[in-house]
């Protein structure tokens, strides 16, 4: 019996191959990946949004870099051992920056990267003043995305691939539904139908598309926000949560920063010994205590 370790994309796979929809809190860093692995999540999604405001204080413009991007990823698929899609943007560029972005993710331990079809510099999903690029380009990005990852599996690692499209906003609902079909051709293994407005629009994304399905539930945002139950019977696979950590976090420091002006400790947080305990200082002193010297050593 072989005892090797699923990859990062075997153990993504196996998840969506299951019966039922998994559900998905979107992290910014390490410590936010941390928790959402604790409260016993089985996969998360590194946020553009989330990662621009987090590390750059920054609206999801396109403004951080391929690297910036890379960077954030490692020290999240570092923290934990939960399967981890990063969010690529348009690939950084041309169909070649395409490739080398899927490779880089793959090398940062990524289990899925997703490649869009907006128009350079992006914005978020649910943002107005949206604009993709022609559906030929953006099967080009896909197509790129695709052959970088089968030659990745021939060099022995996997990743797979997830294809988002915009093109609701811009082209109606039918023209996103056609580019998400096409990218599905093309061998995308997940597809992202971004920004439905509607549960009838959502009904007829999972009845028109095949392949494994992700829907992005965005508080406040342009998609309904649905009981994980209904998502399933409407097709989905994955429900992502992209911002509910980061604002929640947001509005707990804020709360703090008003207590603290008045002299009073942050009432909504953990004890010092919990945060000691979620960062591993009991992990790091069982590891150092190893390697200690001993008298007469």
């Amino acid at each position: 019996m072989s005892s090797e370790i699923p990859s990062p994309a075997a153990r993504l796979r196996a998840l969506v191959a299951r019966p039922g929809i998994r559900l998905m809190p979107c992290c910014f860093d390490a410590l936010s990946a941390r928790l959402v692995e604790r409260a016993g999540f089985e996969l998360t999604f590194m946020s553009g949004f989330a990662v621009s405001a987090a590390r750059a204080g920054l609206p999801d413009t396109g403004l951080l870099s391929y690297g910036e991007m890379v960077d954030v990823g490692q020290a999240i698929t570092g923290a934990i051992s939960l399967p981890v899609i990063g969010d690529g943007d348009t690939g950084y560029g041309n169909a070649v920056n395409v490739k080398r972005t899927v490779r880089g993710y793959a090398r940062a331990g990524f289990a899925c990267v997703m490649i869009e079809d907006q128009l350079t510099p992006k914005r978020c999903g649910h943002t107005r003043g949206k604009a993709v690029v022609g559906r030929s380009e953006a099967c080009v990005r896909i197509r790129a995305a695709v052959d970088a990852r089968e030659e990745l599996r021939n060099e022995g690692r996997d990743i797979l691939v997830m294809a988002r499209t915009d093109a609701r906003a811009t082209h109606g609902l039918d023209e996103a539904i056609d580019r998400a079909r096409a990218f599905a051709e093309i061998g995308a293994d997940i597809l992202f139908v971004e920004a439905p407005k509607t549960e009838r629009e959502l009904e007829h994304i999972g009845g028109a598309l095949a392949a494994p399905l992700m829907v992005n539930l965005v508080e406040d945002g342009d998609t309904p926000w649905l009981a994980p139950e209904r998502l399933a019977e409407l097709g989905f696979k994955i429900a992502a949560y992209p911002l509910a950590l980061l604002g929640a976090s947001v509005r707990a420091m804020r709360d703090a920063l008003e207590q603290l002006r008045e002299g009073r400790p942050a009432e909504r947080r953990v004890s010092f010994p919990e945060l000691r305990e979620i960062v591993g200082f009991d992990w790091y002193d069982a590891e150092a205590g190893r390697y200690a010297l001993r008298d007469g050593d």
